[in-house]
């Protein structure tokens, strides 16, 4: 059975930092296309950061520096550090995760292309 299950979310003060987990069953992240995605009410969701197969890794240009996506496959986990934290980054955080194919890396796909889909970790950052 597949399962996507994300924790870490909760508020924090500007300035402050998160680090979101990914536990992932059913499948293994290290031959998977992994990514964090975030949403707003009213809003498209939206890549934050994509790590590939390979391991190379891409960010959004709004969290670039500040965030750090990785991951530890002997735990089968993802993660998401979250850096210098603004208020802005409020959303709700989504792991997603794609299987093996052709992908350059190059850019952070669009939330359709990404299979499985954990049910989100809220992250409310207060000025």
């Amino acid at each position: 059975q597949v399962q996507t299950v994300e924790s870490g979310g909760g508020p924090v003060q500007a300035g402050g930092s998160l680090r979101l987990s990914c536990a992932a069953s059913g499948y293994t992240i290290s031959t998977y296309h992994m990514g964090w995605f975030r949403q707003v009410p009213g809003a498209e969701r939206e890549g934050v950061a994509v790590i590939a197969s390979d391991g190379s890794t891409r960010y959004a240009d709004a969290v670039q520096g500040r965030f750090t996506i990785s991951k530890d496959n002997a735990k089968n986990t993802l993660y998401l550090q979250m850096n210098s934290l603004k208020p802005e980054d409020t959303a709700m955080y989504y792991c997603a995760a794609q299987s093996p194919g052709q992908y350059s890396g190059r850019y952070i796909p669009k939330w359709g292309w990404f299979r499985y889909w954990g049910q989100g970790t809220q992250v409310t950052v207060s000025s």
